[in-house]
């Protein structure tokens, strides 16, 4: 891993890592390079493709929109009754990363479990 990548990866976990729904730090090639503790919990992978264990939840991703219009792009969806607020964060002075997540996550997770 280069240093560059390391620094990202210590930044997005000083900020994101205690946050309450999973996110992810992206690279543009969509290689997860980190998680917070959220993500990891829930199963997800380091290392590997974003959409990998999921395609059909990514359809309509805006991590591109993100990247090349350098701003937070926001897609709202509902996941069987419950409001999903997705979100595209692209890394300040670095074009190659954006930061994802999606708030309403933990609450469907909860729903299916329950089921």
């Amino acid at each position: 891993m280069e240093k560059t990548e390391q620094a990202l990866i210590d930044a997005f976990q000083m900020m994101w890592g205690n946050y309450h729904e999973p996110v992810r730090l992206i690279h543009r090639s969509f290689r997860v390079l980190a998680g917070n503790s959220a993500y990891l919990n829930t199963g997800g992978k380091v290392g590997g493709k974003c959409n990998s264990a999921n395609p059909e939840l990514h359809i309509g991703c805006r991590a591109m929109e993100c990247l090349r219009e350098r701003k937070t792009t926001c897609k709202t969806s509902d996941m069987g009754g419950v409001r999903w607020d997705s979100y595209w964060v692209p890394v300040d002075g670095n074009a190659d990363y954006f930061v994802h997540f999606t708030n309403g996550m933990n609450d469907f997770m909860n729903m299916m479990t329950a089921k």
